[in-house]
Parts: C-alpha cells; sequence; structure tokens
C-alpha cells in the first residue's frame, strides 16, 4: 500500500507541475495534495529515517496558498503598472489559452499578442502603450507561471525524497 501512495504522490507532483504551465489545472495545489497524501498514507521516510514532519507539510501549504494567490494578483499588477487595463489582462489569458495548443512559444506568442490586441481594440490605446501594457500582461504571466513551477518542483522534490 504504500509504494501505490508513494506513486500516487509522485504522480500528483508531476501533475502539479503540469499544471504550473497548462491553465485549468490548479498545480501547486495538486502537488501539495500529493505530500500531503504521503504525509498521512505513505508513511514517508527521508534516506536517514527521519519522517516527515508537519512543520514541513504546513509550510509548504502557505508557500502554496500564497504562489496560488499571487497568481491571481501579479499579472493584473504588471499590467497595470506598465500603463494597461483589465482588457489587457483578459487578452493576455485568451491569447494564452489559444497558443497552449502551439506549443509553450505559442502560450508566450498567444499572450503577448492577445494582451496587444485587447489593449489596442477593446481599451482604445495607441500602439505604443498597447504593446506596453502587453509586456506587462506578458511579464506577469512569467512572473506567476515561475513560482507556481519552482513551487511545484520543489514540493515533487521532497515527495521524491521522502517516498524512496
Amino acid at each position: 500500500m504504500e509504494t501505490f501512495i508513494a506513486i500516487l504522490a509522485i504522480i500528483l507532483g508531476i501533475v502539479g507541475i503540469i499544471g504550473s504551465v497548462a491553465p485549468g489545472l490548479p498545480g501547486p495545489p495538486l502537488s501539495w495534495l500529493g505530500m500531503m497524501l504521503l504525509y498521512f498514507w505513505g508513511g514517508g521516510a527521508d534516506k536517514a529515517g527521519t519522517p516527515m514532519g508537519t512543520r514541513l507539510l504546513l509550510i509548504w501549504l502557505a508557500v502554496t496558498i500564497a504562489v496560488t494567490v499571487l497568481d491571481y494578483i501579479v499579472p493584473a499588477y504588471f499590467t497595470k503598472v506598465t500603463g494597461g487595463s483589465k482588457y489587457g489582462g483578459w487578452g493576455a489569458i485568451i491569447g494564452l489559452f489559444f497558443g497552449m495548443f502551439f506549443t509553450p512559444v505559442g502560450m508566450i506568442l498567444g499572450s503577448l499578442l492577445g494582451a496587444f490586441a485587447f489593449e489596442l481594440l477593446f481599451a482604445k490605446k495607441d500602439t505604443t502603450t498597447s504593446v506596453k501594457s502587453a509586456f506587462g500582461a506578458f511579464l506577469g504571466f512569467i512572473f506567476g507561471t515561475g513560482a507556481k513551477l519552482i513551487t511545484s518542483a520543489v514540493i515533487l522534490y521532497y515527495i521524491v525524497i521522502y517516498a524512496f
């Protein structure tokens, strides 16, 4: 049973990393769920035999919550700081969604082009301001995605350490 739980925890950790990039999947929460599963049912211990501590679990819960909340705040903040409107943020999200069908490069370009087009068409901004807004939305996306990826990767590291 412990082996099954360990494998399930690792799968959740990997899906968490994928979810950090793919829209619609809550990356870090899935990774943390894998850690919690291992903590409660897997009896995880590192190579020295030290069991996973409650403190570690709670610290990564706090980090997971913070990163998840920031992922909603940071893109809007970056867009606003660079002179963008809510349209730029929505354009970045929609562009990201359509771009995900065309590899990670498509996601990046889709986010940039979506923010630019929405600022230009719906916010009625000039080209220069739209480019700055698109860049801000893109930076917010990169920052949020990077934070989620790092969080999920570190959690997966702990899952692997305590699983085997």
